[in-house]
């Protein structure tokens, strides 16, 4: 499996790209791409890639693994030609532009090469540093990683700035998000360079920095903790909790069946990487209540029980909300308050990422709206909500359950965000 630590994105009508965006000289232009790694990420970076123009080479390890992705990329633009969604020619075209390559030897000299394998430090740094011997010195060097600093990924090569982070999110040719992250080495012309790329590409860049979980990973934590906690301590079911998120909230849907349909050991894995990454702050600390049904097999929809139980056809067939609690509790005191209690948890995250000059509040927001399907970003939720109201309600969270989790960002109330 070559997919990075992201969580898939909430379930959404299909909605692949209709056609190769309005950039012809594009390929051209900026040269040769090159992905390693040949998984379901990788070739769809790949699909991206040569659909904007570019000649693109698709390399991996395994014997045959390179070309089996290649057929599954032409897999996916006949689905395409057969929904009227991309003419014939174009989408021969687009594959005519993928070559399938057995080592990183193999690859011409690019303009940009992605890498999109595991989540192992090692292999990273590996492949990494012979492609800074292998390919020339103008070569942007970029990580698809969701959970690796970008100054450890380059640590092995001799020039630095020239890697970064383009962190796609899962599938790259439906979802329109690609966080932009620079480590401390890297140069921001790289940075401003590859922004304008993917963009021509037809995708929404964000920038950050590399801090765990960069955006979207690490500002989605309260999604899922605050609505786990609330169930562990008996103030109200999951399908309570989910209808307020979803009924109330406007979210597309609840934290309960959300990390379901994720799998919960997959939620659970990317929760304790940057609960790791931030020295264990009790803000991103992983619930019992999760450990306990990935250790009892429960995962999610994938293996039929999770959170809820599921039928055949998958439908969850323990998932009645009791609405006489759920208007009781919404709009009730904040420490038993689903809706109002994970708003200022995201919005407190929010908060602080942007006070750390991680991310631009525009660019948070953007990210949180495209990537996770938010109704709004979190800052613009802050400001309608009120700042200073936020950081009441979570110094009161802070007073109820103390140990830090609820500690409010200096930056509610100091005037910055306003």
């Amino acid at each position: 499996m070559d997919t990075d630590a992201t969580e898939p994105a909430q379930p959404r009508p299909d909605e692949d790209r209709t056609s190769e965006p309005d950039t012809a000289d594009v390929g051209s232009a900026f040269g040769p791409v090159g992905v390693v790694g040949a998984g379901a990420m990788g070739a769809g970076i790949a699909q991206v890639a040569a659909t904007a123009g570019h000649a693109v080479s698709l390399v991996d390890a395994a014997p045959g693994a390179a070309a089996a992705a290649v057929e599954r990329i032409g897999a996916a633009l006949s689905r395409l030609v057969d929904k009227g969604r991309l003419p014939a020619d174009d989408a021969a075209a687009v594959l005519a532009r993928v070559t399938p390559a057995e080592s990183l030897d193999e690859l011409p000299n690019c303009g940009l090469v992605i890498e999109a394998v595991p989540e192992d430090l090692d292999l990273k740094r590996r492949i990494f540093a012979e492609l800074a011997d292998s390919q020339p010195s103008t070569t942007v060097l970029a990580t698809n990683t969701s959970s690796i600093d970008i100054d450890d990924i380059a640590t092995d090569v001799a020039d630095p700035e020239r890697v970064l982070g383009l962190h796609f999110f899962n599938p790259p040719p439906v979802m329109e998000l690609v966080e932009v992250v620079h480590g401390k080495r890297t140069a921001p012309a790289f940075v401003e360079h590859v922004t304008a790329l993917m963009a021509s590409w037809g995708k929404t860049p964000v920038r950050c920095s590399s801090t765990p979980g960069f955006i979207v990973n690490r500002v989605a934590r309260p999604f899922y903790g605050e609505a786990q906690r609330i169930v562990e301590s008996g103030v109200a079911d999951a399908a309570t909790v989910d209808w307020a998120l979803r009924e109330k909230g406007g979210f597309p849907m609840g934290p309960l069946e959300l990390t379901d349909f994720i799998g919960q050991d997959v939620n659970l894995a990317v929760g304790t990487s940057v609960w790791e990454q931030t020295d264990r702050d009790e803000r991103y600390a992983p619930t019992n209540f999760q450990r306990d049904l990935v250790a009892a097999g429960r995962l999610g929809r994938k293996s039929g029980a999770g959170v809820y139980t599921y039928a055949a056809d998958g439908s969850a067939q323990d998932a009645e909300p009791d609405l006489e609690l759920a208007g009781r509790l919404v709009g009730g005191p904040i420490a038993t308050d689903p809706l109002a209690r994970t708003l200022a948890m995201l919005v407190n995250e929010a908060v602080d990422l942007v006070a750390r000059d991680e991310a631009s509040a525009d660019d948070v927001d953007t990210a949180m709206r495209l990537g996770v399907r938010y109704p709004k970003g979190p800052i613009e939720w802050g400001r309608e909500i009120g700042f200073d109201l936020v950081a009441r309600q979570l110094a009161e969270l802070d007073e109820a359950f103390p140990g830090g989790r609820y500690r409010p960002s200096p930056a509610l109330t100091d005037g910055s965000l306003t």
